[in-house]
């Protein structure tokens, strides 16, 4: 019998988001004086006020306010009348350094030894679903508001929209668990003052879902089917007004959109959430290894659908468990236990050989921090950074580093594929 299942996901300039991007833009420049820093960075967002809070231990010093500015701006948050603005609104920080008691369990005179930041149960998933590995339900959600935040900043069409929106995918699958149709687009986003709910449907219609269709060659026949099935639906702005928005609109917190951040509610994720924390915090590296691993044992063809697991205690190197779930996909003769001792043979997810393994002490956090952490680009930019004194300076930095297949015929060995 065919079933229905949502994603939602949400633009950069919604409120926890700019949180998020915050803490990590704060990560990533301590990260590019030290690359050994600790950081546990919390942002708290609303009506003219940021809050930042956390521990941190970092051999650089960094101007948090200037960051923090540069941040809200290059969201877009650049005018008054938003109630929230980068020049103007108030920023109060709170950052004192990291508890001892912690930094016991994690440091190590053995650096391969290093304890896990924190307990915790960490989640990657992948399927063959998408080229990229991930449900289509949230890619799309993703892709939607990507697009119209794209659209907002090249300022030569939708003229009105505001940094702030969401998006919300339903799509129908069949017995197979194949997308079949869409279902349902819900697309909120904010606008100016006088712009009617219509003409802001009608241009998603007319520039928004063409554009997205042309950009991925997935969505291009769902979304044009989308526009002639009489039983779609398509909401857009559904209250009928979206000017207040953003911190000004609703408070904004670091790490409260996991599951946007993740697999939109496929699979299934720990609780941790990832931005302002440093790769020691292995709810943020392990859950990356995962989705690393899980990517690999379905692009290897051992399964079409991969969910693993892996469980730590604070202080100790080694995993408490690994468990892995192929949802009765699996492409070769083995349960899914004799699946993971496989994988436990094949990758060392102890914290310090995840951190080498997948270059996790770069400053290559703050893109994570809006249109998901997995399922993105693995590419090398050049990125700006304020030094000590206050002055800017670049790095060549790798992105995405866990969505690289490059053990991909190591492990098709392992599984003789």
């Amino acid at each position: 019998m065919h079933y229905l299942f949502t994603s939602e996901s949400v633009s950069e300039g919604h409120p926890d988001k700019v949180s998020d991007q915050i803490s990590d833009a704060i990560l990533d420049n301590m990260l590019a004086q030290d690359p050994q820093a600790h950081v546990a960075c919390e942002t708290l967002c609303t009506t003219g006020q940021v809050v930042i809070a956390g521990e941190v231990s970092c051999k650089g010093w960094v101007d948090i306010q200037q960051i923090a500015r540069k941040t809200i701006a290059e969201i877009g948050y650049t005018k008054a009348e938003y109630k929230f603005e980068a020049e103007s609104c108030g920023i109060l920080t709170a950052l004192h350094a990291q508890s001892q008691d912690i930094n016991m369990g994690v440091s190590r005179a053995e650096a391969d030894e290093q304890g896990a930041g924190d307990q915790g149960m960490m989640f990657g998933y992948a399927t063959d679903e998408t080229d990229n590995f991930m449900p289509l339900t949230l890619d799309l959600a993703h892709t939607l508001v990507y697009t119209l935040a794209r659209i907002r900043k090249e300022g030569k069409q939708m003229l009105y929209l505001r940094p702030d929106s969401k998006s919300q995918v339903t799509i129908e699958y069949d017995e197979q668990n194949r997308p079949v149709r869409i279902d349902t687009i819900v697309l909120s986003t904010q606008h100016d003052e006088g712009v009617t709910s219509e003409l802001i449907k009608q241009d998603v219609i007319d520039i928004l879902l063409p554009r997205v269709a042309t950009r991925d060659s997935r969505y291009g026949h769902l979304l044009h089917d989308f526009l002639e099935d009489k039983n779609a639906k398509l909401l857009v702005n559904p209250t009928g007004n979206f000017v207040i928005g953003g911190p000004h609109g609703d408070t904004g917190l670091t790490g409260r959109k996991i599951i946007v951040d993740t697999y939109g509610g496929r699979g299934a994720h720990g609780g941790g959430a990832f931005s302002g924390k440093d790769p020691s915090k292995v709810d943020r590296s392990a859950a990356y290894a995962a989705r690393w691993i899980a990517k690999h044992l379905v692009a290897a063809g051992v399964a079409h659908e991969a969910l693993v697991q892996v469980s730590y205690a604070i202080g100790v190197a080694k995993p408490v468990s690994l468990y892995v779930n192929t949802y009765g996909t699996a492409q070769v003769p083995m349960s899914d236990a004799e699946i993971a001792a496989k994988v436990n043979e094949l990758f060392d997810l102890r914290p310090a050989a995840i951190i080498r393994d997948l270059k996790l002490t770069q400053p290559m956090y703050e893109e994570t921090a809006k249109y998901g952490h997995v399922g993105r680009t693995n590419e090398v930019v050049t990125k700006t950074f304020f030094d000590a004194d206050g002055k800017e300076f670049t790095r060549q930095v790798e992105l995405f580093t866990w969505e690289k297949l490059n053990r991909l015929e190591e492990v098709k060995a392992k599984f003789g594929l």
